[in-house]
């Protein structure tokens, strides 16, 4: 394995070790006395901390290996878990999270972590000052690392001790007794744990006692003898470690819940499994996306010579390559959580900053999207999530006077909708001042005063994503709602989705964004106006239909038809694309209703061709600010045909 894979290797496993970390250290806080979570940590630290050293990543080993050491005493009962301890190992975890990210983009972790390395440290120091105070060091249990050590040395034939050794209480150069006692043993056998740390044993950062863990040939008598020819040494106590007392003290594992897919399969099954870098998919999809553009082509070709033999290897190809896309799909998914993980830690960050009180629930993190997709929303919602923080949520005291509960509420619930996924961020707050948004839009001079009397209360939302639009009276690093949120939409829009804003005031807000399942391959139908064919996705379309002329009215000069008891605005794709060609009269009209939301609008077109699935191609810098069109596409006949961009219809 080259550098460069060794690098991602080690870069996908530290993310995978640094979020069950983040995890661990929230859900620790609710639960401060669960050893099975403080024991997930550990583990992850650890793994961490040897993964670092191997790649030659000092200051990150450094901190991990300290940071393993409060958690150790933690584990141990020599640290209580408060907020401010909770605090300082978020700091940790970010920290090396920064390191991570510099590793990524710079190929070096050289990245200052002096001053939170001396805030674990001061934890080790307030620690030792305990030690000498009746703790049980021989009873210390051991991690799953350490146990399976421990096992294997006990099945072929050795002796483990656990050795407490305390020092006269005048000694002057405790480390150098320390050296000392260490020599001593490794003449003996191996020791392969300390406690306190190496580290704070040769610093002398500890009373007068130490704990070590040996795996030794020699017989119980004869290291005790070892250890007390050594000067001011003054007590030396061992404790043979056995298998039975080894799975008393085990710490507990947290249960994982195994996929419902991998349910029933043999432990050997479930470990095949192989890292294949994002590249590499990128390009099956590409070669993919040809055989979707050949296989229209040959379904073509087979319709067009009515060849029975062509039309039974056209379907037998269509069969093969719809198997192939699940599977492509379901490779390139991912699950939402890989984004919504790292929501928890920043929303109890800002509302500590804030003094408010709010609970996140998330609902839905196991919905999957595209990678390409996933890596683009991250940002936008973490957006989205501040401003209900620092605009949505009142303060206590305000929450409490208006009679609802000090603690805030901001759900985050993702959900499968036909072909999409929706994204929502909703919370119990103050709600969108609607009188607010106005007034602020007169004095920009989006809006007229007698538009203002006109807007429905999502023509009023919109006005939020206006570039520059902002409600807040002073703009601070978490400034009001309307701050950015043209670039969260355009973000959103690009991406073929769509978002929309539904407030009650003094109930709370709700932002629902659409997403589409997959960018490049889509389900479309397939219309004509004029010579020109269009391509339209299904999951925007609601039906398709025949309306008579007599039932389209023209309401404020504008066409409508009713639908579903609803009046519909009637758009023609012949006139907002300036087709060129001949009307035909005719009574009828073929439309196509999309919607977006609660929202309709009924296209009219000349002619349905069907239903098609189609490989979606930018259309490129010159044209990608085009009127509602998202892309092309090539045809089975070779030909290129338009995508249609249904959300640019609402814009208005």
């Amino acid at each position: 394995m080259s550098q460069l894979e060794y690098m991602a290797v080690f870069l996908d496993e530290s993310s995978e070790h640094l979020q069950v970390m983040n995890d661990g250290l929230l859900a620790l806080e609710q639960a401060p006395g669960d050893l099975s979570i403080i024991a997930e940590i550990f583990r992850s630290a650890h793994t961490l901390k040897g993964m670092a050293a191997t790649m030659g990543f000092e200051e990150m080993a450094s901190l991990t290996h300290i940071l393993e050491n409060v958690l150790d005493d933690i584990r141990n009962g020599k640290e209580k878990v408060t907020t401010e301890l909770i605090d300082v190992l978020f700091e940790a975890v970010e920290k090396l999270e920064e390191i991570t990210t510099h590793i990524r983009e710079d190929g070096a972790g050289v990245i200052q972590a002096t001053n939170v390395i001396q805030k674990l440290e001061s934890l080790g120091e307030r620690e030792q000052k305990e030690v000498s105070k009746g703790q049980d060091f021989l009873k210390a249990p051991f991690d799953s690392y350490e146990q399976s050590m421990i096992e294997q040395a006990l099945r072929q034939g050795l002796s483990v001790y656990t050795i407490e050794v305390r020092l006269d209480s005048t000694t002057v150069l405790k480390g150098a007794r320390v050296f000392m006692v260490f020599q001593a043993l490794g003449e003996v056998g191996e020791v392969f744990k300390a406690t306190p740390s190496v580290e704070l044993l040769e610093e002398e950062k500890f009373d007068d006692t130490f704990v070590v863990t040996v795996v030794t040939q020699v017989s119980k008598e004869g290291i005790e003898k070892e250890l007390r020819s050594i000067s001011e040494v003054d007590h030396v106590a061992l404790e043979p470690v056995e298998i039975a007392s080894l799975a008393l003290a085990r710490q507990p594992e947290i249960p994982v819940a195994e996929p419902k897919v991998n349910q029933g399969r043999s432990k050997k099954e479930q470990a095949k499994t192989i890292r294949v870098s994002v590249k590499k998919l990128d390009q099956l999809l590409n070669v993919f996306e040809e055989l979707v553009i050949d296989r229209g082509r040959l379904e073509l070709l087979a319709n067009e010579r009515e060849d029975e033999d062509l039309s039974g290897a056209a379907q037998r190809i269509a069969r093969v390559t719809g198997h192939l896309q699940e599977l492509m799909l379901s490779m390139r998914m991912l699950p939402l959580e890989k984004v919504f993980s790292r929501f928890p830690r920043m929303v109890r960050q800002v509302s500590k900053e804030l003094n408010k009180q709010i609970r996140l629930e998330i609902q839905g993190e196991r919905t999957e999207l595209d990678r390409s997709i996933m890596d683009e929303i991250g940002d936008p919602l973490l957006h989205l999530l501040r401003n209900s923080i620092d605009h949505g949520i009142e303060r206590p005291a305000a929450r409490t006077a208006a009679g609802k509960p000090a603690e805030g509420t901001i759900s985050l619930h993702a959900f499968y909708s036909g072909n999409a996924v929706v994204i929502e961020i909703a919370d119990d707050g103050a709600g969108i001042n609607r009188d607010k948004v106005v007034q602020k839009a007169m004095q920009s001079e989006l809006i007229t005063a007698e538009e203002a009397g006109l807007l429905s209360d999502n023509d009023v939302y919109q006005l939020l994503f206006e570039p520059g639009f902002s409600t807040a009276d002073e703009v601070t690093d978490l400034s009001g709602r309307g701050v950015g949120l043209d670039v969260v939409k355009s973000t959103f829009t690009a991406l073929g989705g769509s978002i929309e804003v539904f407030s009650s005031k003094g109930e709370g807000s709700r932002f629902s964004i659409e997403l589409p399942l997959m960018l490049s391959i889509i389900e479309a139908m397939l219309v004509q106006v004029s010579m020109e064919v269009y391509a339209i996705p299904i999951a925007s379309i609601v039906e398709t239909a025949l309306i008579e002329e007599e039932k389209v009215y023209v309401v404020n000069n504008t066409r409508v038809i009713e639908y579903r008891n609803r009046m519909v605005p009637l758009l023609s794709l012949r006139e907002l694309f300036d087709v060129p060609g001949e009307v035909a009269e005719s009574s009828v009209h073929s439309v196509v209703v999309v919607y977006r939301g609660e929202r309709l609008v009924a296209l009219t077109v000349d002619e349905f061709i069907g239903q098609k699935e189609i490989v979606l191609k930018s259309l490129g810098r010159l044209l990608e600010d085009v009127f509602a069109l998202s892309g092309a596409t090539i045809l089975g006949n070779g030909d290129a045909a338009l995508v249609i961009d249904p959300n640019a219809f609402f814009k208005s």
